[in-house]
C-alpha cells in the first residue's frame, strides 16, 4: 500500500518544490507573488516539456524554448524576463532539493524545473 500513497505525495512534494523555485524566479524578476499561479505555471511547463521533449536530435532544444514560452505566457515581461525567470527558478531548485535530499534525506525531484 506504501508505493500506491508514496507515488502521488512524491508527486505533490515534487510540484510544490518546482512551484517554489518558479515562484522564487518570478519574485525576483518579475516582482509577482502568487504562490499558487507559480504551481499552475511549473504543472503547464511539465507537460509542454513532456509533448516536445522525446523528439529526436531537437526535442531537449525545442523542450527547453518551449518551457520558457510557458513562462512567457504566464508572467509579464517578455522573452528575456521568462529566460531569467527559467534560469533562476533552475538554480532555486537546486538550493531547493539540496537542503531537502541532502539535509532531510526525502529523495524529491523538481516538477516544472527542467534538468533537476
Amino acid at each position: 500500500m506504501v508505493p500506491v500513497i508514496g507515488s502521488p505525495v512524491a508527486f505533490v512534494v515534487a510540484l510544490l518544490v518546482g512551484g517554489l523555485a518558479i515562484y522564487v524566479a518570478a519574485s525576483i524578476v518579475a516582482d509577482i507573488q502568487d504562490y499558487s499561479h507559480a504551481i499552475l505555471t511549473a504543472f503547464v511547463g511539465a507537460i509542454a516539456w513532456a509533448l516536445t521533449a522525446w523528439i529526436p536530435l531537437f526535442g531537449p532544444l525545442l523542450a527547453l524554448i518551449v518551457w520558457v514560452w510557458v513562462i512567457n505566457w504566464r508572467y509579464p515581461g517578455g522573452w528575456i524576463n521568462a529566460g531569467l525567470i527559467g534560469l533562476i527558478a533552475w538554480i532555486a531548485a537546486l538550493g531547493i532539493l539540496f537542503v531537502l535530499n541532502a539535509v532531510f534525506g526525502l529523495g524529491v525531484g523538481a516538477f516544472g524545473v527542467p534538468g533537476v
